[in-house]
């Protein structure tokens, strides 16, 4: 019998270690993690990797339910470095469409005060012709400020395609009032 003990008390002790308790603390500091990613950003600017985190906080979650707790912390652990990664990514991503961003803003302003420079010198002999290209001028100001205001809200992505819209717009505005100016006087458009 002292012979049958042996191995049964190793596998009790097998049994015991694969039970354990679950990995609670990588789980939590999973979840800190993608709480942080999240903060920087990483949902909207390193979207594959952040999923990449949530879904495996998600399985570890799945693995403890099944009592599989070394898979949990396989998982936990995978969870927590794909959420710093997202984090520094999702970081560097809105820095750069922030900066992406802020100099398309420029460029549509500075577009905007040469069309408003070439509105005033036009409007002295085609006031008329200028109708137009006047309140183009005036919606893309108005829509300068709602991108803006985006900007000052942090929110990068939605500006960034308004502002190449509006670079588009202004530019076909200027060429509306250059061919404006350059007509002969008398002479309509049709």
């Amino acid at each position: 019998m002292a012979r049958w003990s042996s191995p049964a008390c190793l596998l009790a002790a097998l049994l015991a270690v694969g039970c354990g308790d679950p990995p609670n603390r990588e789980i939590n500091q999973a979840q800190g993690a993608i709480d942080a990613a999240r903060a920087a950003g990483a949902d909207q600017y390193a979207t594959a990797e952040y999923t990449a985190a949530v879904e495996a906080l998600k399985s570890a979650q799945d693995a403890v339910g099944q009592r599989d707790y070394r898979l949990a912390l396989d998982r936990a652990i995978e969870s927590r470095e794909r959420a710093q990664t997202a984090a520094r990514d999702g970081a560097n991503g809105k820095a750069q469409v922030r900066g992406e961003v802020e100099r398309m803003m420029t460029e549509v302003a500075t577009l905007v005060a040469q069309a408003n420079v070439r509105l005033d010198a036009a409007r002295k002999t085609r006031a008329r012709e200028l109708r137009e290209p006047t309140e183009a001028v005036a919606e893309i100001n108005a829509e300068m400020q709602k991108a803006g205001e985006a900007i000052r809200a942090g929110d990068y992505l939605s500006p960034k395609k308004r502002l190449a819209d509006l670079k588009d717009r202004i530019q076909r505005v200027i060429a509306a009032i250059d061919e404006a100016m350059t007509r002969q006087p008398g002479r309509r458009r049709r």
